[in-house]
């Protein structure tokens, strides 16, 4: 009796020996298997990221933007249809601090948020190469469009009466990045918020294919157009600089991904 029971302990040791020795060779293998796939993804899809805001914003000044369109689909899956070198090199960016604004309401206050947000880390925190990007959907969106579009589609008449024209785009006349920081009329004041001085210090204004469509959508019947043509036109006349991708709130989740700290601006 005492053999047998020594021999089945022998035996159950040895299988679980066996079992852990699988267990070891399995953690070997199958994190560095992860890791490289991780890494091999990430390599794949973004560039050796910009190390400083002016060279992010040269690299992004060069990405190319197609704005040719003649008609885009509800839903996009290819590259073709969206600015992903700029959004790639946005996601690469390596330079530390940098924020996500999701930006949904145009009534809301999300301009001036983003002005505060700079001038805090920029001249309180002193970190010059601090990006802020804004992840504009929703009736925010309409301001990144140019006055063309506005006055062709009437846009205004979009924004529950918070604008008759595109004013996001027009920068306070005779205000300049060398201003005072400290005057309130200035460049970093608060009487001149807006997306054009917000894009002079480097912030980044992301678009929404998305918003783009469901906007379009929404003109079709007084336009008489068809959404997918409508759509084309809207993203052909986005402000300069703007990067578009496929849908912003998907977007937001690859900046976090990359570090991005998130910030609601309404």
């Amino acid at each position: 009796m005492l053999e047998t029971s020594n021999n089945l302990s022998r035996r159950g040791a040895l299988r679980l020996l066996g079992i852990a020795a699988g267990a070891v060779v399995a953690l070997k293998v199958a994190p560095a298997t992860a890791g490289s796939m991780i890494i091999n993804s990430r390599s794949s899809a973004l560039p050796d990221g910009a190390e400083t805001l002016a060279s992010l914003t040269q690299r992004l000044s060069a990405a190319p933007r197609r704005r040719d369109f003649k008609r885009v689909p509800f839903m996009v899956d290819e590259p073709e249809f969206w600015d992903h070198e700029a959004a790639s090199e946005i996601l690469g960016y390596r330079g530390r601090p940098s924020q996500a604004w999701e930006n949904s309401d145009i009534a809301a206050a999300w301009p001036g948020l983003m002005r505060e947000s700079l001038n805090g880390q920029v001249f309180a925190h002193h970190n010059p190469d601090f990006l802020s990007v804004s992840a504009t959907h929703g009736s925010a969106h309409l301001a990144l469009f140019n006055q063309k579009m506005w006055d062709k589609y009437g846009l205004a008449g979009k924004t529950g009466g918070v604008t008759t024209s595109n004013t996001f785009i027009i920068e306070k006349r005779g205000v300049a990045p060398t201003d005072d920081h400290e005057d309130i009329a200035g460049f970093y004041g608060a009487m001149n918020n807006n997306i054009i001085s917000l894009q002079r210090r480097g912030a980044v204004f992301v678009a929404c294919h998305d918003s783009i469509h469901a906007i379009a959508r929404g003109l079709q019947a007084k336009a008489s157009q068809d959404a997918d043509v409508i759509a084309a036109d809207l993203t052909n006349n986005l402000i300069p600089g703007a990067v578009l991708v496929p849908s912003v709130v998907a977007f937001l989740a690859q900046l976090q991904r990359a570090g991005f700290t998130y910030a609601k601006g309404a």
